[in-house]
């Protein structure tokens, strides 16, 4: 018997690939917590779904997407325009520098470094803007008013609407 992979998500292409990009660079230090995927699923699941069923859906749909660790090489080439790859180095950026995993380690450690690092030269963006959007990703960080999947959620609901 062949087990069927999950049918897609009932979200865009486009919101499924940055839904992965984002993912991706949260597992850059090789785990995502439950609370973190708890969190991302109900976040995403309501800036994506419009009503409760639709957003039940999307939280079951998309649970399976989230725990794959898909290697950013085969999701970047997606990004098909500027402001994409924008979005999605603020948001890799918020995702790595929210926190640490341990009191006494720095909030971006050597692994989401170096993931970080692969990010910006696969996006192929100008120094002037991976500048740009780092300060403004750092800006977003440093207001504590809202949940760092909140941030996201706005962010990508922004984009999307464009």
């Amino acid at each position: 018997m062949t087990v069927q992979p999950p049918p897609p998500p009932s979200i865009t292409p486009r919101q499924m690939n940055l839904l992965r990009v984002v993912t991706a660079m949260a597992w850059a230090d090789g785990e995502l917590a439950t609370e973190e995927v708890d969190l991302m699923l109900d976040r995403f699941s309501q800036l994506f779904g419009k009503t409760t069923e639709q957003q039940e859906r999307l939280r079951e749909e998309l649970h399976d997407y989230m725990m794959q660790n898909i290697p950013l090489e085969e999701l970047i080439p997606h990004l098909e325009t500027q402001e994409a790859r924008e979005v999605v180095l603020q948001l890799g950026y918020e995702v790595i520098a929210s926190s640490a995993r341990t009191p006494d380690e720095p909030n971006i450690n050597e692994e989401e470094a170096q993931a970080y690092q692969k990010l910006v030269a696969l996006l192929g963006l100008a120094p002037e803007v991976v500048e740009r959007v780092e300060a403004e990703a750092r800006d977003s960080l440093k207001r504590k008013d809202r949940s760092l999947i909140e941030k996201l959620a706005t962010r990508l609901e922004t984009f999307f609407k464009r």
